[in-house]
């Protein structure tokens, strides 16, 4: 079962979306929050997904967005009467999964919070794919620059400087990289005056 914050910063009643959500089957949890509560409360209710209901979201709102999403993302739906392509544009450069423009209609929740859940899985894949990518470049460029140490100090060519940093990482039983920082980290130290 889902847990859903509401998040609101209009003074309309937000009751008939929570309803609407809880008979389909959606946990809601405590009170809708503000956008400038909202960071807190995600730390605290860890929602599985946010659905934000405004008129036109507002700079505070997109920031708290923003901050979320860099430190606990999460689906963020936003129904809002606001069609402006820039603010759209802002929204989602936030975090917001989904934008839509119009009235909430209950039998159009669940499709649409599904399709909320899927854009986001699948840009999680993409971010974790994105993390993997840069951390396998940083390592490669951490490997090359201990081979040129081994090749400047040890006077090896760079497939015998790569063939004693596999030897080693072998006999340590640690992942090329690890051996490789260690090479560096001491040729820092032999630099130093």
């Amino acid at each position: 079962m889902l847990r859903v914050l509401l998040v609101t910063d209009t003074d309309k009643p937000i009751g008939d979306l929570r309803d609407a959500l809880a008979k389909l089957g959606y946990d809601m949890l405590a009170e809708p929050a503000t956008p400038q509560a909202l960071h807190r409360v995600v730390e605290r209710e860890r929602p599985d997904v946010i659905i934000i209901d405004t008129e036109s979201p507002s700079r505070d709102t997109l920031e708290q967005l923003a901050v979320m999403n860099a430190t606990a993302p999460r689906p963020v739906l936003m129904f809002s009467h606001d069609a402006n392509q820039q603010l759209i544009r802002s929204a989602v450069s936030a975090g917001v999964t989904a934008y839509l423009v119009e009235g909430l209609a209950s039998e159009r929740l669940a499709p649409i919070l599904e399709v909320a859940l899927a854009r986001f899985a699948q840009e999680a894949q993409l971010r974790e794919r994105l993390t993997q990518a840069e951390n396998e470049l940083a390592e490669r460029k951490l490997i090359d620059r201990a081979k040129r140490i081994l090749m400047e100090q040890q006077k090896l060519t760079e497939p015998a400087a790569y063939a004693a940093l596999r030897k080693r990482a072998m006999n340590q039983s640690v992942k090329l990289a690890e051996v490789a920082r260690q090479i560096v980290a001491a040729g820092e130290v032999q630099d130093r005056p």
